[in-house]
């Protein structure tokens, strides 16, 4: 049994969630579902999951939609799997690009899955006791995507968020260009 862990599972073909949830929660992993981009939306701003396992094909706001509002409007920092029977280059990149962590083509072994889930859950959290940065009176908690100065919060679009947050991780060194470049 694994540690106590919840994901949302996004997926609009009935029998592949059912069976995706049945598998996860013999393994321990308790399992939200939502039918489509919407309700996923909804849940995601909602509630505190481990992981999100998103199909990109949904009904509504597709998957690559969802996943950009959850980083760029939302701010969420939740680890995204993409699960799709997309398997080109350019679908993977889009994946990625949208804010997507891994990306699983269907058909795919469950165990897998599981791994992927496991492997990038316990990356977040380790990671989330390094992602909180105080320089002076300014704050950035990268887990929760705040930033704070002089305790008012302050709202940053994502870009300037990661600008902000390599800044701040790399202080008082000098950051190149390039590194620069790589979070624009």
């Amino acid at each position: 049994m694994n540690e106590q862990f919840v994901i949302l599972l996004v997926e609009d073909h009935l029998p592949l969630a059912e069976t995706i949830g049945a598998y996860l929660e013999e393994t321990g992993i308790a399992v939200d579902f939502a039918p489509n981009g919407l309700t996923a939306l909804h849940l995601a701003v909602t509630n505190t999951y481990d992981a999100i396992v998103l199909d990109i094909g949904l009904p509504g706001v597709n998957g690559l939609e969802v996943c950009r509002k959850l980083r760029q409007e939302a701010h969420s920092a939740t680890p995204i799997i993409m699960l799709t029977a997309r398997d080109q280059l350019e679908d993977k990149l889009a994946g990625f690009d949208a804010g997507a962590d891994d990306y699983l083509v269907k058909p795919f072994a469950m165990p897998e899955l599981e791994a992927r889930l496991l492997a990038i859950i316990r990356r977040r959290r380790s990671s989330a006791f390094q992602d909180h940065y105080e320089i002076g009176d300014l704050i950035l908690d990268a887990a929760r995507f705040t930033v704070t100065r002089a305790g008012r919060s302050i709202r940053l679009s994502g870009k300037q968020f990661d600008l902000l947050h390599l800044l701040m991780r790399e202080s008082p060194n000098l950051v190149s260009r390039e590194s620069v470049e790589r979070v624009l």
